[in-house]
């Protein structure tokens, strides 16, 4: 979104719009999908599918070429190499982690979803946020789905704790200290990636 806005300076003053979410959010008066949906809407809201698809493909190549873990990559390679189902489910929005997804070569995504005004995004979620209990569930669904195959679940913050210990190996990466002090409390595996 940041980079959004670097090419379209015009819309910073709209960043402003996200200080009452961001009050709100402080004194948990709203959740991160609230924050994270007035955070969308002052930045790219309003804006075409054809031109939030044109900047995905821009997004997309530069990310995964200066902004992903090298140990990431070689650990999708060697997920592959076994055959494994890959699916990337993350908190983050349908605008691009299904690019991100495809472009790594997982099977299939999950995130959260954005509500669309005809061509137009308004930029509300039009789901649940998966993050942390939806994230979880999003897990349970997926094993019903991939019976009897071995999960590997990663995750690198503390709201995916829940996610990671319904896995048959859960690993945190990069997590910060307090979290990997509980993860390990839970017996998850902890790593970190470069």
């Amino acid at each position: 979104m940041f980079g959004f806005l670097r090419s379209h300076p015009a819309r910073f003053p709209g960043l402003l719009r996200v200080l009452p979410a961001l009050g709100r959010f402080a004194l948990r008066r709203a959740d991160h999908g609230a924050l994270k949906s007035a955070f969308i809407r002052a930045t790219v809201g309003g804006r075409s599918r054809t031109e939030l698809a044109a900047w995905t493909g821009q997004f997309v190549p530069q990310l995964l070429g200066h902004g992903v873990w090298r140990d990431a990559l070689a650990r999708i390679a060697a997920h592959r190499a076994q055959g494994d189902a890959l699916v990337l489910m993350s908190a983050s929005v349908d605008l691009y982690v299904p690019a991100i997804g495809g472009a790594l070569g997982f099977a299939e995504t999950l995130c959260t979803p954005l509500v669309w005004n005809g061509e137009h995004l308004d930029g509300a979620l039009a789901g649940v946020n998966l993050r942390g209990p939806a994230k979880a569930r999003a897990l349970k669904e997926l094993r019903a789905r991939y019976a009897g195959l071995e999960v590997t679940a990663y995750g690198n913050a503390a709201s995916d704790l829940g996610h990671l210990c319904l896995a048959d190996r859960g690993v945190l990466v990069n997590g910060n200290a307090r979290t990997r002090r509980a993860a390990e409390l839970l017996g998850l595996s902890c790593e970190t990636w470069r």
